[in-house]
């Protein structure tokens, strides 16, 4: 997936339904509400509400330090 793929400007969190962000070269959609992340697997997001792990304090700040406001 790339940042410009038009897919990104639909696609929402199985949780909340909000924006999510794609982290490259990680190759995951981010959603920093909810500090959880989705992987991207040949291309296919993996949006299933379990197939999304929660990022723990420390990576969210690295996290969000990279994607800025």
């Amino acid at each position: 997936m790339k940042p410009d793929d038009p897919l990104l400007r639909i696609i929402a969190c199985p949780i909340d339904k909000g924006q999510l962000t794609l982290l490259l070269p990680e190759d995951v959609l981010y959603n920093p509400r909810l500090r959880r992340r989705y992987p991207i697997i040949d291309g296919i997001p993996q949006l299933l509400p379990s197939s999304g792990t929660r990022v723990p304090d420390d990576e969210h700040e690295r996290i969000l330090r990279r994607i800025g406001p």
